[in-house]
């Protein structure tokens, strides 16, 4: 199963997740949503918008590259795949 990671403060939105690195199983980026949706509702909507594209504040990596098709999600995962959910924090 692929692993992944999350930033810490997505833990705060969806504080019954573990803190452990999550396992999912998925072969594109946009089942990698689908899977963590279904462990924490709404989590899928807090990565995608609408229309399910990845929105602006998020960024994947699959393996330390940054995914490429933000708009449909197709980037491939392997099953022994790294992934890290990143948000970018901005304000000031």
């Amino acid at each position: 199963m692929a692993t992944v990671h999350l930033t810490p403060h997505l833990f705060t939105h969806f504080p019954h997740l573990s803190r452990e690195p999550l396992e999912v199983e998925a072969s594109t980026v946009r089942e990698v949503t689908l899977a963590l949706e279904r462990q924490a509702p709404g989590l899928g909507f807090y990565l995608c918008d609408e229309l399910g594209r990845l929105r602006t504040h998020v960024n994947i990596f699959v393996d330390k590259q940054m995914v490429r098709d933000r708009r449909g999600l197709s980037d491939p995962v392997e099953r022994q795949s790294e992934i890290h959910i990143l948000q970018a924090l901005s304000g000031g």
